[in-house]
C-alpha cells in the first residue's frame, strides 16, 4: 500500500547504459511503493542498458532526456551505480548541471557504489562526508570531500551508500528522507496560507496594547 505522505512526490533517477540494475530497480521499486512519482531520465530517448555486474541486464525506459528535464519537478534525485553508467554522466554538461541543480536548491540527492562521480564532477562535495564504491574515495577527497566506509552516510540532504548489498539500508533511509521533505514542505504550506506573504505586519497597539503605541522608545513593552 502506498505511503500517502509520498503521495506526489517526485524523484528523478539519473542513469545511461551501464548502470548497475539493482541499484536502480530496488531503490525504484522501493519509492513507487511508497507511493512516489518516479522519472527515469538519460541522455538519449528510448531504453537504457542495465548491468547485472559484469553481465547484461535488462532494458529500462527512458521517461525523458536531461535536456528536457527540469530539477524544479523534482523532491529528489537518485544516482545509481555501475561504472560505465557514471563514467558517461559525467562527461555530459547538461546530466552535470541537473544533478549540480539539486544541491544548490538543498534538495534531496541520493547516490550509491559509483553514482557519487558525479556529484564529484558537478565540484558539489566539497566540505561534505559522504560513501562510495572504495575507487571513488581518492577523486572525493581530492574534490573536497571527506570518504568514510559506511553502509549509509547522510549529510544533511546528501545520502550515499557503497554497493548493492547497502540497498536495504539506502532504501529505508532514502524513504524516511523524502517522507520528511513531505512533511517540511506539507508545513510551509501550512504557515503561508496561515500567515499570507501579503499579511501587513501587526501595529505596536495591536501586539501591547494602548501603551504600546505611545511608548517614545518604539519598544513593545509589556
Amino acid at each position: 500500500m502506498a505511503n500517502a505522505s509520498l503521495t506526489g512526490k517526485r524523484v528523478a533517477v539519473l542513469a545511461t547504459d551501464g548502470v548497475e540494475q539493482s541499484e536502480l530497480t530496488e531503490p525504484w521499486k522501493a519509492l513507487e511503493a511508497a507511493g512516489a512519482e518516479l522519472d527515469l531520465i538519460s541522455l538519449e530517448p528510448g531504453t537504457i542498458q542495465m548491468m547485472k555486474h559484469d553481465d547484461k541486464g535488462d532494458t529500462f525506459p527512458v521517461d525523458k532526456t536531461v535536456a528536457e528535464a527540469s530539477s524544479a519537478d523534482y523532491a529528489m534525485l537518485l544516482l545509481p551505480g555501475g561504472v560505465a553508467n557514471p563514467d558517461r554522466l559525467r562527461t555530459d554538461k547538461a546530466a552535470v548541471q541537473f544533478a549540480r541543480e539539486f544541491v544548490a536548491g538543498d534538495k534531496l540527492v541520493a547516490a550509491i557504489c559509483h553514482g557519487p562521480w558525479l556529484l564529484v564532477e558537478a565540484d558539489v562535495v566539497r566540505g561534505r562526508t559522504l560513501t562510495s564504491w572504495p575507487s571513488l574515495q581518492t577523486d572525493i577527497r581530492n574534490a573536497g570531500g571527506e570518504w568514510v566506509d559506511r553502509e549509509v552516510q547522510t549529510d544533511e540532504r546528501l545520502i550515499t551508500s557503497r554497493k548493492p548489498a547497502d540497498l536495504p539500508a539506502f532504501n529505508s533511509r532514502i524513504l524516511a528522507a523524502l517522507a520528511g521533505a513531505a512533511e517540511e514542505s506539507k508545513l510551509d504550506r501550512m504557515v503561508e496560507q496561515t500567515f499570507p506573504a501579503s499579511d501587513p505586519l501587526p501595529s505596536p497597539s495591536a501586539v501591547g496594547g494602548e501603551g504600546a503605541s505611545r511608548s517614545s522608545s518604539g519598544e513593545v513593552r509589556g
